[in-house]
């Protein structure tokens, strides 16, 4: 279970006790990262049909993103990030590690990502440019958008178009078996997208996880697409990113 909303921790064995690092307790991520991760829980958690033999009130309560737990969560994160209200690393590790548990984790992950990619303003103009131009817009939506949400920068680019790299990313230490890598997947994958207008494709070529040096995602384009689908499900939308997020290193 978890807490009351000014904390946002489940207590008991479900998660370990409390950082005292002081890293790990400065609030500078945004409250809508773990409002997305458990929209995407609940979404993946409602059944499309309810089977003939199949009583709601004995399964509906056992899938852990329809409890009224998580609705409740949900709505306290809800107001947060109208508060514009930021969380620590640590909450949002507590997060990750239960989305870790479920045997669709990197779905789970890869959809947040995708819905935390916001939209820019006009967005769609680079679609006119040269693409060597749409990639560097990307770049820089990319790095822009991960500052914002984490309150630091969050790896770097490496050569050719689209290369984004680092070594203990946010990701690889809250989540060893690498699941939380598809975040970025899915988040760069919305915004190059959205920038070309072509069906992509993001490839997770490197992993700490899985014992390389660093984490390396390579985008490419796919094919032409004139009209890209954007994420569906039941989320609610939310206030747009906030600027000037603090900046620091991790």
């Amino acid at each position: 279970m978890f807490l009351a909303p000014a904390y946002h921790r489940p207590p008991g064995d479900i998660f370990p006790a409390v950082s005292t690092n002081r890293q790990d307790q400065r609030k500078r991520i945004q409250a809508v990262v773990a409002l997305r991760l458990l929209e995407v829980i609940r979404s993946q958690d409602r059944p499309s049909e309810v089977l003939e033999a199949e009583d709601p009130a004995q399964t509906m309560p056992r899938r852990f993103g329809l409890s009224d737990v998580v609705e409740r969560q949900i709505r306290a994160y809800r107001e947060d990030v109208r508060k514009r209200v930021r969380l620590t690393d640590e909450e949002i590790r507590d997060l990750f590690r239960l989305v870790i548990r479920r045997p669709d984790a990197d779905e789970v992950f890869e959809k947040a990502g995708r819905l935390l990619a916001g939209g820019e303003k006009d967005g769609r103009w680079p679609r006119r440019l040269p693409r060597r131009i749409q990639f560097a817009v990307a770049r820089r939506r990319v790095r822009k958008r991960l500052q914002r949400l984490f309150g630091r920068r969050v790896g770097g680019f490496g050569r050719g178009p689209f290369t984004i790299e680092g070594r203990a990313l946010f990701f690889t230490v809250s989540d060893p078996g690498g699941d939380a890598c598809y975040f970025m997947s899915g988040l760069c994958s919305q915004i190059l997208e959205h920038t070309t207008g072509a069906a992509v494709v993001v490839e997770h070529t490197l992993c700490e996880a899985r014992g390389d040096e660093l984490c390396r995602w390579e985008g490419r384009i796919e094919a032409e697409a004139p009209e890209l689908v954007a994420p569906t499900g039941d989320y609610e939308d939310a206030p747009p990113a906030e600027e000037g997020a603090p900046s620091s290193g991790g």
